[in-house]
């Protein structure tokens, strides 16, 4: 018989150790020695009783490598492993995942027992369904001789939570047929597994067994076909499981405001929220969480700010689970101020937290703020950092045109892979084509397994508004023929690209076949830009015949595509028609003022400019202030028209000198001293003199300006010069378009 040694202070140390045993990973008070001094405390017991206490110790633990070590020395020593410590160690391979201890072990388990346990089996077949290996637990469950209720359920959760609704609901099937009543959990993890509406019948039927079986007061399978009817989109069937519940608690009432505000029912999920506080429902986070998504859908500011009272009044205000659906409803009502003051009230923001504000910071434009929010974010705590938040950023960069950021963001996010497989990869080949690379946005775009609609949809919008129209289209017929739908963004890029490269024919065919051939409906936004396609190939009756048959009224867009149109191509009769209809439908817009203006100050009607002019100051509109700026060695430098604060300002003035025999030459025709000295002060002027400046004579290196307006047609043909006589490629990217300027001349082909 084995005895077991309890060492302590008067035991002998000159105990005899067993031969051919090493047990050095047993703590120092368990021993399997054996002993004949008469001065030991002998303590009969089970043999491997104590050896089992320490596998199962390690197992629940989840020290699974010295579990296995310590089960080999104890295999080695002859000593048995009991039932239960197998239990344990399957359970511990279960929550580690680990499916190749748990293979090994259960392996040893068909030697050591000839007739496991059904509860052991069940064990094994837990450990291979949480491990992913649905072959494995198709086979033990096929060879085990008796199964039980948890057999049967451990298999329907697997195949359910894969989506094998077949063999799911192929197995309940079977339970029903041999006259085994299903446990309620069975049902409860059945109707999870219905998730959309090609499983609605299906989930009707188990329904209807409910119902039969007198089920229907059980709770938990009452609230689990409520929420599978809403998953599968049949809310009449959601409410009135809802209706006829005896006991409704808070999980079944935010189930049903949840399906109402995806259904885009708003409105009734705040009806049910009303009737909620009513009945004195007990609220939880949840709650809050949903009736606020539903306030935010419908811009119901005043309602979200009485919820919000309520949330103070609850002193719920700090916890993150009911500030953040405060933050994200303050900022898609665009109350920014009311967000930052919820923000600020959270004690511990997270990454959801973040993400919101950053969002807001780039809803309110205020995009170098969003940027610098993120950069401390990253120094700080980067585990509030999700791919929402590398979006958003993306999005700035794009905006700001700071392709230094965006890649070094692009990098970071690659590096935490929290590049979103949809959003985020799509963000950035917007974000690269904004910013003039196209190359990088190109490297993104072939990076993608499988680019959606919208990763097609950017990469096209790139090529569009850098003016590659043929590479543009070329795409969207690439697009089309992988089986890709266009969608109504989609058809925006695309005549985009056409308006840019003068296609009129090309641009009537993919507007007139979007309907017949693509069922994508036109939009006013659509007749927008074919109206544009018109005015700039100086088609401007054919324009206004278009506008006047087409199935919208034209808006404040289509009178300014007009507007522009007559500017461009000088017709004061039409442009005088399109300033008034302009400055009707949208008085507040300045083009309607600044186009005509030039236009009569061109033609001389000098009392017709001026009263352009009082009509502005009358409104107290002012024109947007012209910027443009450049980027050198990762810091930005703008500049606006005439400006003198840039502590090289010196030397930029004297670049622009180097040009003047061009201002007064043939091909720049200037009559007043006054407009050569305007010119000369232009905002891109000024960027483009110091990138001259910047690149020291390196005529390799291209200049990138980029500007807030659109480029003026004097500055287009100075940018051709200096391109002409420096030798340097330049690159402007304005408020519509990119123009790449090369040996005196532009990409646009001069149709812009």
């Amino acid at each position: 018989m084995t005895i077991l040694t309890v060492q302590s202070s008067y035991i002998p140390s000159r105990v005899p150790a067993m031969k051919n045993s090493n047990f050095d990973q047993i703590p120092s008070w368990v021993s399997l020695k054996s002993s004949t001094s008469s001065s030991s405390l002998k303590i009969e017991h089970k043999q491997g009783q104590v050896e089992n206490l320490h596998l199962v110790s390690l197992s629940k633990h989840g020290k699974l490598n010295e579990a296995f070590a310590f089960f080999q020395e104890m295999d080695k020593a002859g000593v048995s492993v009991s039932p239960y410590s197998y239990q344990c160690l399957f359970e511990a391979c279960r929550n580690l995942r680990s499916l190749s201890h748990g293979r090994l072990l259960h392996d040893r388990m068909r030697m050591a027992f000839e007739n496991p346990s059904l509860l052991l089996q069940n064990c094994v077949l837990q450990m291979y369904c949480e491990c992913g290996s649905l072959e494995d637990a198709d086979k033990l469950f096929d060879e085990m001789p008796d199964l039980n209720a948890v057999s049967r359920v451990t298999m329907v959760s697997a195949y359910a939570e894969r989506g094998l609704l077949d063999k799911a609901v192929g197995l309940f099937s079977g339970m029903l047929a041999s006259g085994d009543e299903p446990p309620s959990s069975m049902y409860t993890t059945l109707l999870k597994s219905l998730i959309n509406p090609e499983a609605l019948d299906v989930g009707r039927q188990i329904h209807a067994h409910v119902m039969r079986a007198g089920l229907c007061n059980n709770t938990s399978i009452e609230i689990g076909i409520l929420n599978m009817y809403v998953k599968c989109g049949w809310l009449v069937g959601a409410k009135r499981v809802f209706d006829q519940m005896a006991q409704k608690k808070p999980v079944a009432w935010t189930g049903l405001m949840v399906g109402y505000t995806q259904a885009g029912r708003a409105r009734d999920a705040l009806k049910l929220f009303v009737e909620l506080v009513i009945e004195g429902v007990e609220w939880d986070s949840f709650v809050f969480s949903v009736v606020l998504k539903a306030c935010a859908s419908l811009e119901e500011l005043k309602l979200g700010k009485q919820i919000h009272a309520c949330v103070a009044k609850l002193g719920l205000e700090s916890e993150v689970s009911v500030g953040t659906p405060l933050v994200d409803f303050y900022i898609k009502c665009s109350s920014f101020e009311s967000a930052c003051c919820a923000f600020q009230e959270i004690s511990e923001p997270n990454d959801v937290t973040w993400s919101a504000i950053i969002s807001g910071y780039c809803q309110m434009s205020q995009f170098e703020e969003a940027v610098k929010t993120f950069k401390s974010l990253r120094s700080k705590n980067a585990a509030v950092l999700n791919s929402f938040t590398y979006t958003s950023i993306f999005q700035a960069c794009s905006v700001l045109a700071d392709c230094n950021i965006g890649g070094q963001v692009h990098a970071d996010a690659i590096k935490r892979s929290l590049i979103g497989s949809q959003y985020g990869e799509s963000a950035l080949i917007t974000m690269y084509s904004k910013c003039g690379c196209l190359d990088d946005a190109h490297e993104v775009f072939e990076s993608m397994d499988n680019p959606d609609i919208v990763a097609w949809t950017a990469f096209l919008s790139g090529h569009a508004y850098y003016g590659n129209a043929s590479e543009a289209l070329r795409l969207f017929e690439k697009m089309v023929s992988c089986g890709m739908k266009p969608n109504s963004i989609t058809f925006i890029a695309v005549l985009t690209a056409c308006s840019h490269a003068g296609l009129v024919e090309q641009g009537k065919h993919y507007l007139d076949t979007m309907l017949r051939k693509y069922n994508v409906a036109p939009t006013i936004d659509h007749y927008d830009c074919m109206i544009d396609i018109y005015a700039r190939a100086g088609l401007l009756d054919e324009a206004l015949k278009f506008m006047k048959n087409m199935p919208f009224e034209p808006d404040a867009m289509s009178w300014k595509c007009f507007l522009s149109g007559c500017w461009t191509h000088k017709n004061l009769e039409l442009g005088k028609i399109a300033g008034e209809e302009l400055r009707q439908v949208d008085p507040e817009d300045t083009a309607g003022y600044v186009l005509p203006f030039n236009l009569f100050t061109w033609a001389g009607k000098w009392e017709e400019a001026a009263e352009m002019m009082k009509l502005m100051k009358e409104k107290m509109l002012k024109k947007e202030l012209s910027c443009s700026w450049i980027q050198e060695k990762g810091k930005i430098h703008r500049f606006i028209v005439g400006d003198k604060h840039h502590p090289q300002t010196r030397e930029i003035y004297e670049k622009l000198k180097e040009f003047d025999g061009f201002m007064e030459g043939d091909v720049f025709q200037c009559s007043m001293i006054e407009r050569r000295e305007q010119l000369l002060d232009h905002s891109e002027r000024l960027a483009i003199a110091f990138g001259l400046i910047s690149v020291n004579g390196n005529a390799r290196t291209p200049i990138k300006v980029f500007k807030n307006l659109r480029a003026c047609p004097d500055c287009h043909e100075f940018t051709k010069h200096v391109s002409l006589v420096t030798g340097h490629e330049i690159v402007i990217r304005d408020s519509r378009r990119f123009h790449h300027f090369k040996e005196g001349k532009c990409s646009c082909n001069d149709y812009w």
